[in-house]
């Protein structure tokens, strides 16, 4: 158990939009909603999984929708709030603490806002170690966990209760119900045990998401490159060095989709970069060589500053570098590859760990 406050925000936003793949939301509205809500209301314990009771009810904060949209219809949390209360007053039962089901710069940071106007806890668990599209991609679903009975909130006061056959489909009536709403709502889904909880969440992400924001922050105070501190920290590797040449991005079906392109420099001159996203980044490919692939975790980092680049904030010219991260085992077995694997989103490759294909440059 320990206290997160200003400067523990600022770290963990920086970190969770790394991790989030290019999507979660833009950090600069995450952080600021988190350090507002901390401002008026205090600082937010955050507690290890073990140290939640199993029998109590503990529930994810998150956001759904198109980050685009979020750059013009920011939540202020009370969508939130309303969310929360709302599924407490259906199920009778009051909300221990609250956990980021992803990764990313707003999913991330709506729990500490949430829990410092509710009082809650936060827990250092997540439900991807990373960030995904879709409601069904979490490690809850892989354990039979539903994401229902759950509530939606917009900034209108509109409210919705979701009641579905399983997961799936909760992703394709929410999805509806979003953009209806405006493209972006606030939601509280996945009502579990902390039993559940421990079993099934990977642990320990907000701690991570500190330290790789940590690590950028003090690498520019000591003049030393923040990527190589970055790919130390995460485990990760650089795939490629480029200027951005075009990017292709629209909003549809309640996602960001697109495709942005980057010519190569330095070593990797000569050569042309692709990064297709739904909300995240899903696979980075060479007209010759298959680079990373979905589940393994793919950011654009600006070259100069180590910031991650979400995918709403690509922008011509831009000179960054692509890195690849080993996603968490729960992903890579069979039903983990099944549920967020390239075959899912449509595209014609096999999954093979980012690991394996930096060492023997697989072709795409």
């Amino acid at each position: 158990m320990r206290k997160i406050g200003k400067q523990e925000i600022e770290d963990i936003a920086v970190g969770a939009a790394l991790l989030g793949t290019g999507g979660g939301g833009d950090p600069y509205i995450g952080k600021l909603m988190a350090l507002q809500a901390i401002e008026e209301f205090g600082e937010v314990t955050l507690l290890d999984a073990d140290e939640i009771p199993d029998d109590v009810l503990v529930v994810p904060s998150s956001m759904m929708g198109a980050p685009t949209v979020m750059v013009e219809k920011a939540p202020s949390g009370a969508e939130a709030i309303a969310a929360f209360q709302g599924l407490e007053a259906y199920l009778g039962k009051k909300v221990y603490a609250t956990f980021p089901i992803e990764a990313g710069g707003v999913n991330s940071m709506m729990p500490f806002a949430l829990a410092a106007r509710l009082g809650l806890p936060v827990v250092d668990v997540d439900g991807m170690g990373r960030a995904f599209p879709e409601l069904q991609m979490v490690t809850f679903y892989l354990d039979g966990i539903s994401a229902t009975p759950g509530v939606l909130a917009d900034e209108k006061g509109n409210t919705a209760v979701l009641n579905t056959v399983d997961n799936v489909w909760t992703e394709r009536i929410a999805r509806a119900a979003t953009i209806q709403m405006g493209g972006s709502i606030m939601c509280a889904i996945y009502p579990m045990t902390g039993k559940n909880l421990k079993e099934s969440g990977v642990r320990n992400i907000l701690k991570l998401e500190e330290e790789i924001g940590k690590s950028i922050r003090l690498a520019k105070q000591n003049n030393v490159n923040p990527i190589n501190e970055v790919l130390k920290k995460v485990g990760g590797f650089e795939l490629f060095q480029g200027k951005v040449s075009d990017i292709n991005r629209k909003t549809e079906t309640g996602f960001a989709k697109g495709i942005a392109t980057i010519e190569g420099l330095n070593e990797y001159k000569g050569e042309t970069l692709q990064l297709r996203f739904q909300n995240e980044h899903l696979i980075a490919q060479t007209d010759k060589r298959l680079l990373c692939v979905t589940p393994d975790l793919i950011a654009v980092l600006d070259a100069e500053t180590g910031l991650p680049v979400t995918t709403e904030g690509i922008r011509y010219g831009a000179r960054c570098v692509v890195i690849g991260i080993p996603c968490d085992p729960k992903w890579r077995t069979e039903k983990g590859i099944a549920a967020v694997g390239p075959r899912y989103f449509g595209y014609d490759v096999d999954y093979v760990p980012v690991e394996e294909l930096v060492k023997k440059g697989v072709l795409a």
